[in-house]
This record gives C-alpha cells, sequence and structure tokens, in this order.
C-alpha cells in the first residue's frame, strides 16, 4: 500500500475524531446552559431566590440556605420537576433555629359530685403537693384527679396570681368549670337559685387580681312563673311596671325596651321563668306597651294569654278604636284582648259607632273603626285586598259588640263603594253611609247612586260628594291617536332607526330609539297603528319588499320585548315603492331607506245612492248622464 493512502485514510479518521469531540463539547454545554437556565426559572417562580444553582456535565448542584428544613426539601422536589431527581445534588445548608418559645401553661379544673379533675400544663417550678393540698382544703377533701403535665420554662409574671384565685373561687362553687392561664380565668358554673347566682357573680367579680381579665357565666335554675304576668301603666307618676315575667333574656330585653320607649325611667326588674303561654309572649307585650303609649296612658295586664287593656278616662273614641284595633291585629293568635275605655263622667250619651275606610291618592287604604267579630274583620280585609292591592291594606278595625244586625253588610258595602273613587273615604254609621272622594270615571257617581239605592233599599239613608277630575281619568289623559303618530315621527325627525346593511338587525342607535318610542306607545295605549318598512331602489324589487318586511317586524318584536300591546300593531314592508326622496343620489337612498308608523285610520263611509235620486241624476227627459271612464277614475282617486 502506498504511503499516500495511508496517509489519507488516517487523516479522515482523525478528522472525525475531533469534529466529533467539538460536536460532544457544544452538546454538554447546551445541556448544562438548559438545566441550570431550566432549574433556575423553576426555583424563581416559587420565590425560592435564595437558592443557588450550577451545572457540572448532567449534574445540577443547589447551594445557599435555606430558611428551614422544609424549604431545602421543596427546592430539591422543584427541581426534580425539572431535571431528572438523580443528577441533583444537594449542597444547601439550613438556617439555625432562633430560641424555642415557651409553651402556653393553662389548667382546666373541673368539679362536680364525683370530685375534682386536674388537666392541663404548669410550669415545673410549681409545687404540686402544696397545690393539691390547697385544692382539697377549699373543697373540703373532695378527691382530686391530677393529670396535669409540666414543662420546666419559668412561669409567666400573672401565673401564680391566676392560679391563687381560681383555687379560691374553687371553694365557693360546687359544680363548676374553671380555665386558667397567666392572663385570663373563665369560671362557668351553676348557682342554686338567682339569689345564689347574683351573689356568686358579686363576689367573683371583687375580688379577681388586677391584672388578671376574668370571664364569668353563672347559671341559675329559672322559676317556675303561674300564672305568667306582666303588669305596665302610665298615670301621674310616669310608666311603670307593677309585674314583669320574660321567658328569656333576649324577651326581657325586649320587653324593657318597648317600656323605655313608652317613658320608663330608670332600671326595672323583669323576672325570667317558665311557664309562658307562647314563644311570642315578648311580641305581645310590646305591641300592648306600645298601645298604652299611643293612647298616652292607662294599664295593661297580661295573665297567662288573656290581656285587660284600661285607656284613661277622656280618651277619644275614634283614638281608641285606632289603637285597639291595630292591637287587636296585630296581637299573636294565642292571645285575647278585652279592652275598655270607661266612660266620661257626667256622659250619659252612647257613643255612635263608626267603620271609615280610607283611600288615599296614592293607593293606601286604611281601615278603621268597629267590626262585629273577629270573622268579620278576616272577611273584611280580604275583600279590601281583593278591590285594592294586597299590600296596600292597612287594618286598625276593633271588634266590638252590640252592633246593628245590618252592620257586616253595610260595611262591605262601603268598601265596595270606596272602590268607585280614586281617592277619598267612607264612612259607615247604624243609620247612613256616606262616600266623599275624586273619581277618574264620569259615570262614577251615577254608579255609586245606583249600587247604593238597590242595596240599602228604599228605607237607606245615604250621602255622596262625589267629584270627577278629569286628571284622575286614565282614558282622558290618553294622547290621541294624531298626538301619538307626531311624537314617534318627532323621535326620528333628527335621528331614524337603522340597520346592519343587508340585515334585519337593528343597530345601537336604533335601539335607544326603540327605547324612546316604546315610552311613547304606553302612555298611548292601544292603537290601530302600522309599521312600514321602506327601502331605495338599489336591488331586485322582491328582494327589497321582502326586507322591508323584516325590518317591519324586526321594530314589532322589539316593541313586545319592551312590554308595549302590539295586538293592534301590524308590519308591512313596501320595498322601494314608496320613496320620498331621489333615488339617484345617495343622499336621497338614505332618506329613502326607513321605518315609518303610521295611524291606520277608518275609512270614511260612501252612500249608495237611492233610486229616487238615481231617476233625478238622470234628468227630466229620463236621459242618462254619462258615466266616467272607469280608468279615469282610477287615476283622479289615486
Amino acid at each position: 500500500m502506498r504511503l499516500s493512502t495511508v496517509f489519507t485514510i488516517g487523516s479522515t479518521f482523525l478528522g472525525a475524531i475531533v469534529l466529533s469531540t467539538v460536536a460532544a463539547g457544544f452538546a454538554v454545554s447546551a445541556i448544562e446552559d438548559g438545566s441550570r437556565q431550566g432549574v433556575r426559572e423553576a426555583l424563581d417562580q416559587r420565590g425560592m431566590v435564595w437558592t443557588e444553582v450550577d451545572t457540572d456535565g448532567l449534574q445540577v448542584f443547589l447551594a445557599g440556605t435555606a430558611p428551614t428544613e422544609a424549604d431545602r426539601f421543596k427546592a430539591l422536589s422543584v427541581a426534580g420537576t425539572v431535571v431528572d431527581a438523580a443528577r441533583v445534588i444537594d449542597q444547601m445548608l439550613v438556617e439555625e433555629a432562633g430560641d424555642i418559645a415557651p409553651p402556653r401553661f393553662a389548667i382546666e379544673i373541673l368539679r362536680n359530685e364525683s370530685g375534682i379533675s386536674l388537666i392541663g400544663l404548669v410550669p415545673a417550678t410549681l409545687d404540686r403537693s402544696k397545690f393539691l393540698a390547697e385544692v382539697k382544703d377549699v373543697t373540703d377533701g373532695a378527691p382530686v384527679a391530677d393529670l396535669l403535665d409540666a414543662a420546666d420554662y419559668p412561669a409567666p409574671e400573672t401565673w401564680e396570681d391566676a392560679l391563687r384565685y381560681a383555687v379560691r373561687s374553687l371553694g365557693d362553687l360546687s359544680r363548676t368549670k374553671i380555665s386558667v392561664s397567666a392572663e385570663r380565668v373563665e369560671i362557668t358554673a351553676m348557682a342554686e337559685n338567682v339569689a345564689d347566682q347574683r351573689r356568686l357573680e358579686t363576689a367573683l367579680a371583687r375580688r379577681v387580681p388586677e391584672d388578671v381579665r376574668l370571664a364569668l357565666d353563672i347559671s341559675a335554675p329559672r322559676p317556675v312563673i303561674t300564672p305568667f304576668t306582666l303588669r305596665f301603666l302610665i298615670d301621674e307618676g310616669g310608666a311603670r311596671f307593677d309585674a314583669c315575667s320574660a321567658d328569656t333574656v333576649e324577651a326581657r330585653d325586649r320587653i324593657l325596651r318597648a317600656a323605655g320607649s313608652a317613658g320608663l325611667q330608670g332600671k326595672a326588674e323583669c323576672t325570667v321563668g317558665m311557664g309562658v303561654p307562647s314563644p311570642r309572649w315578648a311580641k305581645a307585650a310590646e305591641l300592648a306597651i306600645a298601645a298604652v303609649k299611643d293612647l298616652g296612658g292607662g294599664s295593661v295586664t297580661f295573665s297567662d294569654a288573656d290581656i285587660a287593656l284600661w285607656a284613661p278616662q277622656g280618651t277619644e273614641q275614634g283614638k281608641f278604636d285606632d289603637v285597639i284595633g291595630r292591637l287587636e291585629a296585630d296581637l299573636p293568635e294565642v292571645f285575647a284582648l278585652d279592652a275598655t275605655l270607661p266612660a266620661p263622667e257626667g256622659d250619659g250619651e252612647k257613643t255612635v259607632p263608626e267603620f271609615i275606610a280610607t283611600l288615599s291618592p296614592e293607593g293606601q287604604v286604611l281601615l278603621r273603626g268597629r267590626v262585629g267579630s273577629a270573622q268579620l274583620r278576616e272577611t273584611v280585609t280580604s275583600f279590601a285586598k281583593a278591590r285594592f292591592a294586597s299590600d296596600a291594606v292597612h287594618v286598625t278595625a276593633r271588634v266590638a259588640e252590640d252592633l246593628p244586625r245590618d252592620w257586616s253588610m253595610r260595611v262591605l258595602l262601603g268598601l265596595e263603594a270606596l272602590s268607585y273613587l280614586s281617592n277619598g273615604a267612607v264612612t259607615v254609621t247604624p243609620d247612613s253611609l256616606d262616600v266623599q272622594g275624586n273619581t277618574g270615571r264620569k259615570s262614577a257617581g251615577t254608579e255609586l247612586s245606583q249600587l247604593l239605592s238597590d242595596k240599602l233599599g228604599s228605607g237607606g239613608q245615604f250621602s255622596m260628594d262625589v267629584t270627577y277630575q278629569e286628571k284622575l281619568d286614565p282614558v282622558a289623559q290618553l294622547p290621541t291617536p294624531d298626538e301619538c303618530e307626531a311624537r314617534v315621527a318627532e323621535v326620528q325627525a333628527d335621528r331614524k332607526i337603522g340597520f346592519e346593511p343587508g340585515s334585519a338587525r337593528i343597530d345601537s342607535q336604533g335601539a335607544a330609539i326603540m327605547d324612546e318610542i316604546a315610552e311613547i306607545l304606553k302612555q298611548c295605549g292601544e292603537l290601530k297603528m302600522e309599521i312600514g318598512g321602506h327601502t331605495d331602489s338599489q336591488g331586485r324589487e322582491e328582494m327589497n319588499r321582502q326586507l322591508s318586511l323584516e325590518r317591519a317586524r324586526a321594530v314589532l318584536n322589539e316593541l313586545r320585548l319592551r312590554r308595549v300591546l302590539t295586538s293592534t300593531i301590524e308590519a308591512k314592508g313596501y320595498g322601494e315603492t314608496a320613496p320620498i326622496a331621489d333615488n339617484d343620489t345617495e343622499e336621497g337612498r338614505e332618506i329613502n331607506r326607513r321605518i315609518e308608523f303610521r295611524i291606520i285610520r277608518p275609512k270614511p263611509l260612501v252612500e249608495e245612492q237611492t233610486a229616487l235620486e238615481s231617476l233625478e241624476d238622470t234628468g227630466e227627459e229620463g236621459q242618462e248622464t254619462e258615466e266616467p271612464n272607469q280608468d279615469q277614475t282610477t287615476d283622479e282617486q289615486n
């Protein structure tokens, strides 16, 4: 073999080795850079900026000082999500832990008939034997279960004061749980009775150490109150309770607040006990106390569910009826009210009963006065809610005795008469029925007169003062059809309902115009109206006609969505057949693309010619006049 051949082969192999070495170096460098950059980004995203990342071949080194051991382990886990965990070399340190915080010393002391249990953590410096001896001493040798643990840390400054206070308190409480810490003592206990409860609360609160907070929860069995009694009165001496009972602390607070609103001064006692006739006792007491306040005095007495209320002598009958009627309507069902209005001194005249129904201009209905029974009051309330808005009816009418036999009929008739008015009042007495007010119906006076005459009979007495006011007439206040058409046209005078090009979709500006038109049409009521769609002359005639119809229907649908009555409105498409501007200009075509609202007016009646009139038209000689050409007539009409 020649030397040149050997040299060539050797050179080739040498070049390949060099190229492979260079390529491998670049590959390793790329892997190192990619691994280092990927791990660095992953750690930075998780806030581990304290780590240092380096690479050597395929190995990834993590260095730095981790705040905690958990953070060090988390950094290794994050790096393992980027490269193979076996390639990660841990060279991290962990910060030295600071001083360990001392534990919280606390004791739970439980005492019952079986003995005493001590549970918790105490300082190792506590003399356990002395502590247990003190506990047994204050409890007359009760057995003690010591379940305490100890920790060798300094005791807080107020620990001994709090523990000494807790042990002393333990001697006064036969059934209790005392939670002791250096800053706070919580005592939960059961007293024998209310008097014992107050004694304990006072004694424990007086001797609590200065730097220790106290939380007391001393309960006592509630007494059984029979009958459950409450008496509240307002007289010359002011407002006061002669007796007060409540079923819960919350009910007691509500009753005392109601008495305070009625004028009670100072602190009042109200016993919390068992035996309440209804869980709504507080509600009934609040209502009755408020009634005494509204009457300006008097008294109310509860004996279980029976309530006796006396109004001050000289109270106006109408005021008494209103207050008592409202109270009767609002009281919970179980309670029965007996209200008395003492007769004025030296007045032997009997009060004339009345029932008054009032309708305000805002639509509010107030029913007051007297009704014959609770059942009639329910009937009157239901009837009024059926005639007027149910949430607008307010009833303060009270149940009274000795009313005429036809009182129920007269009361219901008065409510029916009130429904003819826009505002006013109806007063029912045993001898007459008086109707006064305003109405928006021209025929209301006549209809009311017929109704009352028919129901009361020929001997019935009634009076009417009913005034028609055009401003209350919903029909008279409606705009005329011509006015409605003009107002809609005015809205489109400077703007018009626009559509997206080549479609029936209304654009944003057109939607705003539709809102205004809808409000006008709502005020106009039902109108026979046509919505006409029009286009310019571009495009095929049939396509323009169909597009104009679709646009008119789109406008009609928009009115329906805005709750406009559309049963008498129709949509038509005229296409390019009725231009109002020149279609040869862009400005004219823009004007011709429009939506028109037009009132549909009735066609005038054409009187048919009688036979006699026809003969007269032929002339005396009987010659027929020349009929006009049909085509000529049509042109003249168009």
